[in-house]
């Protein structure tokens, strides 16, 4: 599971066993997990975040999307 970046306290992640969906991030934070796709930004699914901070980790991945794009092309050689 590499971890693309940290900011507070979430890990942008990607797994492994990803490499034949659509190019996407997982956000973890504890025991929480959320799935943004990144083409366009989109909210897949979650458990375990409040409303609130989704919106909050949304916006985080809109900023950095470029980068996890990169990170995402790279570790999976799209």
């Amino acid at each position: 599971m590499p971890t693309v970046m940290r900011i507070g306290p979430f890990a942008f992640v990607f797994f492994s066993s990803d490499r034949l969906e659509p190019s996407h991030i997982h956000v973890k934070r504890d025991d929480a997990i959320v799935k943004f796709w990144l083409e366009p930004v989109l909210y897949s699914k979650s458990r375990g975040f409040a409303d609130h901070e989704l919106e909050t980790i949304r916006k985080l991945v809109e900023e950095h999307r470029e980068t996890f794009l990169r990170a995402w092309h790279d570790y999976f050689g799209a």
